[in-house]
């Protein structure tokens, strides 16, 4: 017979794993993402994309239409990761940006929106505004199939009859926080809409809310190098273990994605411990004013008037140092190599094929705002990350793109 105080270390134990997160690995919902950069319109305005990106997100007080206006493939709006989503029945194929910092799922910017037997109109007027563009259009419900055959029903849809800045996609597969759908039905200011993800949780086809998001580094215009995870993560695209930080609760970084992290270069710290998010949807790895002044001089780096990146000589390249995100416990270094835009890509920014530009950005506020910093796809490109509703974290790995040489 065990000692009672045997016993209760064993049903202490017990309890502790029991109450602990469950990991849950190799999903089979999967669909691959492509990395796409849009150059329909000429050269990108990359800098200027983002920064509206960013200021709608920071911008959470504006009026409606500002705030609003398992493993698939997915596709890199100036660059965009995109999504092939089946809507309807039969399904109809559209392009959809995967954006973990919005949640509404829309589509007609594109190709129209085909009507089957499963479509059912609300007539509940819809509209979302993304900074660097805007929809407005109809609410319905439709069935949407996700890779190989796995179909939600009745998933709330935005049908576009008016839209602007995104050339070239159909929409948004939106997987951000379900509260960012609140205030969306213009009718209904505060009902939120289940996402795609909530639905899949909802109707049994996957046992935690939870999305793992695989990006590769590319020097391509287009390329199919990710994928997303439904109800888990997959192994086979990180090393090591996952480290996970809880979701912060400082405002306006807790509507999103938001975690807390402090940012070093090399062994000086220009960002203390503060609130930012984790977005697929910004290009760019932004940092507040001051953090960006302290990089800007350890750099050396100058900004160059066309692409409105910093721009760094090669003697300067060879001198660079990592980036330091301290997340949690874990660190996770960005190389030398990961600061700076793919050279072979310089010139659908405007700017020269012979010049170094660095991926780091001013987020245009000082730090203490409440949103400090955005991790942004050149961040996400070098780490696996996990967007886990259901324990309130967000997760990173290392990948064997982590330390590549790349650009």
């Amino acid at each position: 017979m065990f000692p009672a105080a045997s016993l209760l270390a064993i049903l202490l134990l017990a309890l502790s794993i029991a109450g602990s997160p469950v990991e849950v690995r190799n999903s089979p919902i999967t669909i691959p993402i492509v990395r796409r950069l849009n150059t329909s319109g000429g050269t990108i305005n990359l800098s200027q994309h983002d920064k509206a990106r960013v200021a709608a997100i920071k911008d959470r007080s504006a009026s409606t239409l500002n705030r609003r206006a398992g493993n698939i493939p997915v596709i890199n709006e100036a660059v965009s990761y995109i999504a092939q989503v089946g809507i309807g029945s039969p399904a109809t194929i559209y392009d959809l940006i995967v954006d973990t910092g919005s949640s509404n799922t829309w589509l007609g910017s594109g190709s129209a929106y085909v009507k089957t037997g499963t479509s059912i109109n609300t007539s509940q007027p819809v509209s979302v505004g993304y900074g660097s563009g805007y929809f407005s259009g109809t609410e319905y419900t439709d069935t949407l199939t996700l890779g190989s055959g796995l179909t939600i029903t009745n998933q709330s849809i935005g049908v576009a009859s008016e839209s602007s800045g995104f050339t070239g996609v159909d929409g948004i597969l939106g997987i951000g926080p379900l509260g960012l759908t609140e205030g969306t039905l213009t009718n209904e200011q505060t009902t939120s809409i289940p996402t795609v993800t909530q639905n899949l949780y909802n109707q049994g086809k996957i046992s935690h809310i939870i999305v793992g998001i695989s990006f590769e580094p590319t020097t391509s215009q287009k390329v199919t190098n990710g994928e997303l995870t439904f109800g888990g993560t997959d192994a086979t695209k990180y090393s090591g273990s996952i480290a996970y930080t809880p979701l912060t609760t400082t405002q306006d970084a807790s509507h999103y994605w938001g975690i807390n992290e402090s940012i070093m270069y090399g062994s000086t710290t220009i960002l203390s411990t503060t609130a930012g998010i984790v977005d697929t949807g910004t290009t760019l790895i932004y940092i507040a004013t001051d953090a960006y002044t302290k990089y800007q001089s350890a750099t050396g780096a100058t900004l160059d008037q066309v692409t409105d990146l910093l721009s760094i000589s090669l003697t300067q390249y060879h001198a660079l140092k990592n980036l330091n995100f301290n997340i949690g416990k874990t660190t996770y270094s960005l190389t030398p190599n990961a600061q700076i835009w793919p050279r072979s890509l310089n010139t659908y920014l405007g700017g020269s094929s012979g010049s170094i530009y660095l991926v780091v950005a001013d987020i245009g506020t000082p730090s203490g705002q409440g949103l400090d910093f955005i991790n942004g796809q050149t961040f996400l490109e070098r780490f696996y990350s996990v967007f886990d509703t259901t324990n309130s974290r967000v997760g990173f790995a290392t990948t064997s793109f982590t330390d590549a040489t790349t650009n």
